[in-house]
């Protein structure tokens, strides 16, 4: 299977961007990585040479490995980034990885725990999601997904899965035959701005009986229920919301492990999370993004914190 990864990023989420390709290539990843970005790129992307092959204008392509290539897309989309990921798929899809059998997009905050192969084997089964952990449990009966039948049934779709848990946005694999799904994930994105009103510049959420407050997450959560290609779900604890997770660590939260001083927030009672932890543990190969003094210096904050969170944390 010949697999291609993508993530988006601006600003210094190009630390995570470094991450988490050096968490694929520890856990057997090897092929491109296509990395969309607004503004400048960082430091480490400047033996990046420009490249008119990749029919992309202004594509550009770090070589890492000889079997790892990352290529950099400057994006001219204006939603935020975030509404922007089916669009990206159906993109690349397009151009180029035109040969590529599956997809998998992961935000830039999220690092890869177990063997790559595993999650080429997922997508057999099925377009790979993730439960959000604030709501994991969301029936048929929901009230959210009441209206969101309606939002389908008004834009001559039909409910296709009985989906019962409330996905997140952060990861979505999937293989060519299955691209249907960000399809209609793309369709209700743009129709949340054009028909429905929703703010797709700005990351502000509005309130939860708002059908689109989460914006693209609804609009992906929407898809999953019309779909007519099979899913294959996984909890919470798959992006490590929840102990007992074996494949990806995600750092949610306005606070990321690259700008969070640990030793502080332990002392306001919330001592260092799980992909915290998992973050540091792969920095430095194959792509450096910190000197290896600040490397050493978190990794002996995120201890000390630790230990002081064994003893002092927030209810």
């Amino acid at each position: 299977m010949k697999s291609v990864v993508c993530t988006l990023f601006e600003g210094n989420y190009h630390h995570g961007v470094a991450v988490l390709i050096n968490s694929l290539f520890k856990n057997g990843f090897r092929g491109e990585v296509c990395v969309g970005y607004r503004g400048e790129l960082p430091e480490w992307t400047c033996k990046a040479d420009k490249n008119i092959d990749l029919k992309w204008e202004n594509a550009s392509r770090l070589i890492i490995t000889d079997d790892l290539i990352v290529n950099f897309l400057p994006i001219t989309f204006d939603y935020h980034m975030t509404n922007y990921k089916p669009d990206f798929i159906i993109e690349l899809w397009n151009s180029i990885a035109y040969d590529a059998d599956a997809i998998f997009y992961f935000d830039p905050d999220i690092i890869i725990k177990c063997n790559w192969s595993f999650f080429e084997n997922w997508v057999d089964h099925g377009v790979a999601l993730v439960h959000e952990i604030s709501s994991n449990d969301m029936p048929i009966n929901h009230p959210i997904r009441g209206m969101w039948k309606g939002i389908i049934e008004d834009n001559n779709e039909k409910v296709c899965n009985d989906v019962t848990s409330y996905i997140n946005a952060g990861f979505v694999g999937l293989r060519k035959k299955n691209i249907q799904f960000v399809e209609k994930y793309s369709k209700f994105v743009h129709l949340s701005k054009n028909k429905y009103n929703v703010d797709v510049i700005n990351l502000n959420f509005t309130s939860r009986t708002d059908p689109f407050s989460a914006k693209d997450q609804d609009a992906l959560n929407i898809a999953a229920m019309c779909c007519s290609v099979p899913l294959s779900e996984m909890g919470p604890e798959a992006m490590d919301f929840i102990h007992g997770g074996f494949t990806m660590s995600h750092a949610i939260g306005r606070s990321k492990p690259w700008n969070k001083s640990f030793v502080l927030s332990a002392l306001k009672g919330i001592p260092p999370s799980l992909p915290d932890k998992v973050f540091w543990q792969n920095v430095g190969e194959p792509i450096v993004t910190f000197e290896k003094r600040i490397t050493k210096l978190k990794i002996l904050s995120i201890k000390i914190a630790s230990f002081i969170g064994r003893f002092y944390r927030k209810n």
